[in-house]
């Protein structure tokens, strides 16, 4: 479509709106900043920020410079922060926080600032450049070998990213006539079906923090036709009494889509149940590349299941010594993408080299296929805490605690919970009279709130296997809910 002359509606935002031709005129605007800023082809352009208008802007422009983009999670300390600008090689940051203006080689941009330096002060002076909205390419970032992030790149040249998006657009059925409302982070690669929706015609509306009522809320005033939403954003609209959800309309809703954390099966049958006019979809797979999905009817008759491989992909599951495992039998999975596409771990090649293995990959995730070739997750061999939808790492976490004088070791692990899916807790031998409270206050001044292990306990001796690693698994299964103190 020809979104400089199009007056169609593209981004709603609060009580904020930009037609396609409105946004496509800011894009080329900051196509022109970004450029000036010494952002070129290839180049990294971070974006730290929350829910608004302009995440999109500045992905789009950097997508029409050739630029990739940086997502930052705008909770981080600026000390986080810091590590993934310095190691993206990001030349321009886009943010709204005061405190990450100082950076040598960067160039920041401050949304909300009055002073010159500003966003929306260079947006108005700059020239539009010629070109085409682009929906950008991203560097998402994951967890890294020492417990640092890492980024995850994909090889070899950048496909054209709007055939990617009218793919993904084709195979979830969006078109010009739907309604989509960005109801997660935008930093979270879900954001990717936001982009598909624009490039299709269609309206996305940005919901600038979740709470479940403004949700039904911007169903019902949007017309809103479908979205993405992790199992917590379920738990919390089931916790809606009935009879409050039932005064909303939200016949309009077609398509949710879910992943990102594993949904508890009497969640998704209460769900199902309580959005009656949607098509539920569930699908597995990670920042690396997509893996499975399953329909409501499919999942209905294999409940707990991911489903079976997205088309062109294929899904196995195998022993520690490669071998295929059999039906019912647990393993790793791997995933082998379309065409056989690959991406790396940026300045992380011993994790790429352990992440593949003949042509396919595996982020440690553990599984088994039944006889009608349904994937059902049943462990993770990593360490990964999915909280909220939200992964965290927590070697981030240990790395923090391993900082206070007082700590010998220490070992964070993720705990179920029935709001969340997981909760962090801590376990700390010490050496002084350090207590849980200043042990938790510690991690609160250096680490996102998200990220503070809610459950800290003290303990004489972290139990350990044959290699002298501490043996999560074993503390996983102990601190099971019966068993959790606070």
């Amino acid at each position: 479509m020809d979104w400089g002359s199009s007056g169609a509606t593209a981004l709603i935002c609060g009580e904020r709106s930009l037609t396609f031709a409105a946004l496509d005129d800011r894009t080329a605007r900051a196509q022109t900043v970004l450029e000036a800023a010494g952002a070129g082809p290839g180049d990294r352009v971070a974006v730290m920020l929350p829910n608004g208008i302009e995440f999109f802007e500045v992905g789009l422009a950097a997508g029409r410079a050739g630029c990739r983009v940086v997502p930052i999670n705008w909770h981080l300390k600026s000390e986080e922060a810091a590590w993934l600008l310095r190691d993206s090689g990001a030349v321009v940051l886009v943010t709204s926080d005061d405190a990450m203006t100082s950076y040598p080689g960067l160039t920041v941009l401050v949304v909300g600032k009055k002073a010159p330096d500003s966003y929306e002060r260079a947006i108005d002076a700059a020239r539009p450049a010629p070109g085409e909205p682009v929906p950008p390419a991203y560097v998402y970032y994951t967890s890294g070998t020492t417990g640092r992030p890492r980024g995850v790149e994909r090889e070899g040249q950048l496909p054209d990213s709007r055939l990617v998006h009218s793919g993904l657009a084709a195979m979830w059925g969006i078109t010009a006539e739907d309604v989509w409302l960005a109801c997660s982070p935008l930093y979270h690669a879900a954001n990717a079906y936001s982009y598909s929706t624009l490039t299709e015609g269609g309206t996305v509306v940005v919901q600038e923090r979740w709470d479940a009522r403004e949700w039904m809320r911007l169903v019902e005033r949007h017309r809103v036709t479908a979205c993405f939403m992790v199992p917590a954003h379920f738990i919390r609209l089931l916790e809606v009494p009935p009879e409050e959800r039932s005064r909303r309309d939200l016949s309009s809703l077609r398509l949710i889509l879910h992943s990102a954390a594993p949904c508890p099966v009497p969640v998704k049958w209460q769900i199902l149940d309580a959005l009656p006019s949607a098509e539920i979809w569930e699908f597995y797979g990670a920042t690396e590349g997509g893996a499975t999905r399953i329909s409501p009817d499919g999942w209905r008759h294999h409940p707990g299941s991911v489903g079976k491989p997205w088309p062109g992909v294929e899904v196995r599951v195998q022993g520690d010594d490669g071998r295929p495992c059999q039906p019912g039998e647990t393993g790793l999975i791997y995933i082998q993408p379309v065409g056989g596409a690959r991406f790396s771990y940026h300045n992380d090649p011993d994790k790429t080299g352990r992440a593949w293995r003949d042509g396919a990959f595996t982020v440690g995730d553990m599984g088994h296929l039944d006889d009608d070739g349904y994937l059902f997750i049943t462990d993770r061999a990593s360490d990964m805490v999915i909280r909220g939808g939200v992964n965290i790492y927590p070697a981030e976490i240990e790395a923090v605690l391993h900082r206070h004088p007082d700590v010998v070791d220490c070992a964070v692990f993720g705990v179920p919970d029935a709001r969340f899916g997981e909760e962090l807790k801590a376990l700390v031998e010490t050496r002084g009279p350090v207590g849980p409270d200043e042990l938790a206050a510690y991690c609160q001044q250096h680490l996102a709130d998200f990220k503070v292990p809610r459950f800290v306990e003290l303990i004489d001796t972290l139990p350990r296997d044959p290699s002298g690693k501490v043996a999560k698994r074993l503390l996983r299964d102990a601190h099971r809910p019966s068993n959790l103190s606070s």
